[in-house]
């Protein structure tokens, strides 16, 4: 069976390999080598070394985008996965109705960022006209803006991952622990959290990438404004390519320089919670 599955290896993954290989593997390499090149377009390349990553960093749009990036990943990863944990531990424990409310807090996750984003924009600006002001008056609006749309889009969908590591907890350990006399802040802690690793792991890992690689939302929301100090990361680097004649080169260095970040954070983030992960 073994090598009949080999003998047709190639000829099952060749395809999906090779898609692979002209889709990503290339234009990724090609990204790279345009990071190093002043352009317009991609046939009249000038070869500039490391001026573009230069004019990058020196940049303050760069650095204000990768601060506020920063920010909003890390509140934004705290506030939707307690949420959607809390949630996920109220909606295992049998109560009426679970499979609505699962489906009702689901949902958002199915809209489309742009759309999330004129939505909220929508209700915060109705909001703050108490007050005679928008959302892009101040800084701090845009930001917390974008906290609680990103929170209320993809809580229902951690929550779902959650749900399924809890349900897959062995019931003959939560007895054992009831019958030793455990409390259920030491079962939580002790039992449920740990046991729960692998899903928060995943999470995790989810929720850094799509708060670093946020647009299409910061795009609708705030554009930005005010004065591009609400703008993230994914936001700066399409404003440098596509907003500035000439800079095509310098966005594609901040491109690569924001996969690079990414990609760090992402890969320190697996290291420290696959640690903390236990056998069920």
């Amino acid at each position: 069976m073994e090598k009949s599955l080999k003998k047709y290896f190639w000829f099952f993954a060749g395809p999906t390999l090779l898609c692979f290989i002209i889709a990503f593997i290339v234009p990724f390499i090609y990204g790279i080598v345009l990071s190093f090149a002043k352009f317009t377009t991609v046939t009249d390349l000038t070869m500039t070394g490391f001026g573009n990553y230069l004019q990058a960093f020196s940049n303050p749009d760069f650095l204000n985008a990768l601060w506020f990036s920063v920010r909003f990943t890390v509140v934004s990863v705290v506030l939707t996965n307690v949420i959607a944990f809390a949630l996920a531990l109220m909606l295992s424990g049998g109560v009426k109705g679970t499979n609505l409310y699962r489906t009702l807090i689901f949902m958002p996750n199915l809209i489309g960022g742009i759309v999330l984003g004129y939505i909220w924009q929508f209700l915060i600006n109705g909001f703050l006209s108490i007050w005679g002001v928008t959302i892009t008056v101040n800084a701090s609006y845009g930001f917390w803006g974008l906290v609680v749309l990103s929170s209320w889009q993809f809580i229902g969908y951690m929550m779902i991952i959650y749900i399924a590591g809890i349900q897959n907890i062995s019931t003959d350990i939560l007895e054992a622990a009831k019958i030793d006399g455990a409390g259920g802040w030491t079962t939580l802690t002790k039992i449920t959290i740990p046991l729960v690793m692998p899903s928060i792991t995943i999470t995790f890992f989810m929720s850094v990438a799509n708060s670093f690689k946020m647009f299409d939302q910061n795009l609708a929301l705030t554009a930005g404004l005010p004065g591009k100090q609400t703008a993230g990361l994914a936001l700066d680097i399409y404003n440098t390519f596509y907003g500035r004649t000439g800079w095509e080169g310098v966005g594609q260095a901040k491109a690569f320089m924001f996969f690079i970040i990414v990609a760090i954070i992402s890969l320190v983030q697996l290291s420290i919670t696959r640690r903390r992960e236990v056998e069920n």
